[in-house]
């Protein structure tokens, strides 16, 4: 749990990133925004902020909002029954730099810098540079993380359903929700 004095200052440098981005957001979107750091207690480092749009049984739509260098770490949205392979997901980048890594050849250089605490918990380094209008869409079950370069990112999140507390984590450390 991020103690309330540090969420209000991640609340207001996701606020000042948003109005650089231009986008705006009503009170109730505010004041529902999601600042999480997935039970780790390094927000800034390894931590995301969440937007939700709409979530229904058809589709989800969020705006994923990151801090200069800010990681969303390593995980997959794996099947949830039979007839559901699990949540496919498009990234589109509005403001900033994405560096989404997926499965695939790993990256010569990469622009992404690996939270060194938990390195052991970053599998897949193929990376995956998006710049403000670009997008990537993320198949059901497959391992990725992203990071923000260095001025922070707003992505515009597309997907089927969305269920975070049934992320599946490389570290085992990590507590979405629930």
């Amino acid at each position: 749990m991020i103690p309330e004095k540090k969420s209000f200052e991640l609340k207001q440098k996701t606020l000042e990133i948003l109005k650089n981005a231009g986008i705006v957001l009503r009170k109730d979107e505010i004041d529902a925004m999601e600042i999480t750091d997935l039970g780790l207690g390094m927000p800034e480092i390894i931590g995301i902020q969440i937007i939700v749009y709409v979530n229904n049984d058809r589709y989800c739509a969020k705006e994923l909002v990151l801090l200069p260098y800010q990681t969303c770490p390593e995980h997959r949205h794996g099947p949830l029954g039979p007839d559901n392979p699990g949540k496919m997901e498009t990234f589109r980048c509005r403001w900033g730099k994405v560096y989404l890594m997926v499965p695939g050849k790993p990256a010569d250089k990469m622009n992404a810098i690996i939270p060194e605490f938990r390195k052991e918990y970053f599998t897949v380094f193929n990376e995956i540079v998006l710049n403000p209008g670009d997008q990537y869409t993320i198949q059901p079950d497959t391992l990725h993380w992203f990071q923000a370069g260095p001025q922070g990112a707003v992505i515009s999140e597309f997907s089927s359903p969305s269920f975070d507390e049934k992320d599946i984590f490389t570290d085992p450390l990590i507590k979405r929700k629930g």
